[in-house]
């Protein structure tokens, strides 16, 4: 099994390049934003491979880094999900940026994808969710907020803040963010209004 391939580009089609290496050109099929970032033909690049063998076909898929392929398996375990979505999930967004809108719950984000309608997108944060904290930069006490608002088991001034901040204009995963942190200063017993004010200097900066 071909786990990374190190060679020359040799030229680029839609969706795949062609890696030379030592005289075999290998098509790899790539995110469009790692396709973006390879370098110009004839300079050299290596590529994490994941290989998917089928009835009539072994396609390999290519990836910057270890953690976009890991990434791409696990999308893969969601009904509904193929290499052609996974592609396209991790063609605008980098591995972390996928742990952090699984954990925040953040379908708009996830349904920026090409072919990633609301149901798939709802079907990869449900089951998903307990596999991506542990691989998101974001703090755990924003995870937790945001996870909390979206099981409706939030104490209720937390879910009455995230609420009112997001009718403010500001994103699910900003609000989260904002209120989790005037919970550190204010203490789990702060009320509503509370969290909104302190929650609103927090997204004023």
């Amino acid at each position: 099994m071909i786990g990374k391939l190190k060679g020359t580009i040799d030229s680029y089609g839609e969706d795949h390049v062609i890696l030379d290496v030592h005289g075999v050109g290998y098509q790899v099929h790539c995110p469009s934003r790692i396709l973006q970032a390879l370098p110009r033909a004839g300079e050299a690049a290596v590529l994490f491979i994941e290989t998917i063998v089928r009835e009539d076909m072994i396609r390999l898929y290519g990836f910057a880094a270890e953690a976009e392929r890991e990434w791409f398996r696990i999308l893969m375990t969601v009904q509904g999900v193929g290499a052609k979505v996974a592609l396209g999930i991790l063609g605008i967004l980098k591995a972390s940026e996928v742990a952090n809108a699984i954990a925040l719950g953040d379908k708009a984000t996830i349904s920026r994808a090409p072919g990633v309608g609301k149901r798939v997108a709802e079907r990869i944060l449900s089951e998903l969710k307990d596999k991506a904290p542990g691989l998101a930069s974001i703090d755990q006490d924003t995870i937790a907020v945001s996870q909390t608002v979206a099981d409706n088991v939030a104490a209720r001034p937390v879910a009455e803040a995230v609420s009112a901040l997001t009718n403010l204009g500001y994103g699910q995963p900003q609000a989260s963010a904002a209120v989790a942190k005037a919970m550190q200063s204010a203490g789990e017993d702060a009320t509503t209004e509370t969290l909104i004010r302190l929650g609103l200097k927090e997204l004023a900066g």
